[in-house]
């Protein structure tokens, strides 16, 4: 990773002492990150995927703020969102979704990463840290007078162990995972109608500011655009889903049917791949085979999934 491409990561202040952290371009581990600081404390939202990252967000953080964060939460268990947490300070108390945490617990990819993208990313000296403190459907936090609801969707989505971070008095949401902005979204953790679902509930909280798992700081009739276009492409996956199975299709040969249209200039269109074959597995009822979805993708990919990590 050059550092010209590191210093594009950028900390806005999206309502007085919340702050989004966003990373250019929001592809493959380029995830945002945030917090939540008022006098009584701080609640980060997630961390990056590699050392030099996280250590990127935590500083800038710690300097615009003057202050260290009493609490974190990870919105998933995904390493571009988890893999920084040993960088948090010892003293932090971590907080994530309990199946998050197992999840994490027997992530392999934090140990070395498969040639499945290009160039592999390089972690740094980042270890596994795994929440303090779990929870199943929903925790408030409250830093002073400033709440802070930690909500599960309900069930899987983008995984099965999906939080948001939801700031009522300010319209603030973070969303994780749950959207990405302007790039293609990504279920092969979760469920294709479970993250549908999820769109439609994430809209009742009526937020005004949507900082994405991935992509741009959404605000106003943004918002629901994006949420709009999430509709459309889950409904593109299940149609293709239907039509594969149907046919007797792999899911590779599902993806290599579907016209893309609108998402087509979204980036990392080869999750088609892995969004089929959470389709297929949950169609069969059998568990999803991350080599053969990866592998898939690769192929789908015509190389390796481009990564700037």
């Amino acid at each position: 990773m050059s550092e010209d491409v590191a210093k594009q990561a950028e900390l806005v202040e999206v309502r007085p002492g919340i702050h989004a952290w966003v990373q250019p371009d929001g592809s493959w581990w380029l995830n945002n990150a945030g917090a939540i600081t008022t006098a009584a404390g701080q609640l980060v939202v997630d961390t990056c995927a590699t050392a030099t990252r996280a250590r990127r967000f935590l500083d800038t953080l710690a300097d615009t703020t003057g202050q260290a964060p009493k609490l974190a939460v990870n919105t998933h268990q995904h390493g571009d969102h988890t893999y920084g947490n040993s960088l948090l300070p010892s003293t932090t108390t971590l907080i994530g979704q309990e199946k998050m945490r197992e999840g994490l617990r027997v992530d392999p990819i934090i140990d070395g990463c498969p040639p499945f993208w290009s160039p592999v990313p390089d972690w740094g000296d980042v270890e596994r840290r795994l929440p303090d403190v779990t929870i199943t459907d929903a925790l408030t936090v409250h830093l002073g007078d400033k709440r802070v609801e930690l909500r599960h969707p309900g069930g899987p989505a983008h995984t099965t162990g999906d939080l948001i971070a939801w700031v009522p008095d300010d319209r603030v949401l973070f969303s994780g995972d749950l959207v990405f902005a302007g790039l293609t979204p990504l279920v092969f953790m979760g469920s294709v109608p479970g993250a549908l679902a999820a769109v439609d509930w994430l809209a009742g909280f009526g937020p005004e500011v949507l900082v994405p798992g991935h992509g741009p700081i959404l605000s106003g009739a943004e918002i629901e655009r994006v949420l709009e276009e999430h509709r459309r492409y889950y409904g593109l996956v299940l149609r293709a889903g239907a039509h594969g199975v149907e046919q007797g299709l792999s899911p590779l040969e599902a993806a290599r049917t579907v016209d893309l249209g609108e998402f087509a200039g979204w980036a990392d269109a080869e999750r088609i791949v892995l969004n089929l074959h959470r389709y297929y597995a949950d169609h069969q009822g059998t568990e999803l085979d991350l080599i053969a979805a990866f592998s898939d993708a690769v192929a789908y990919n015509g190389g390796p999934l481009p990564t700037r990590v």
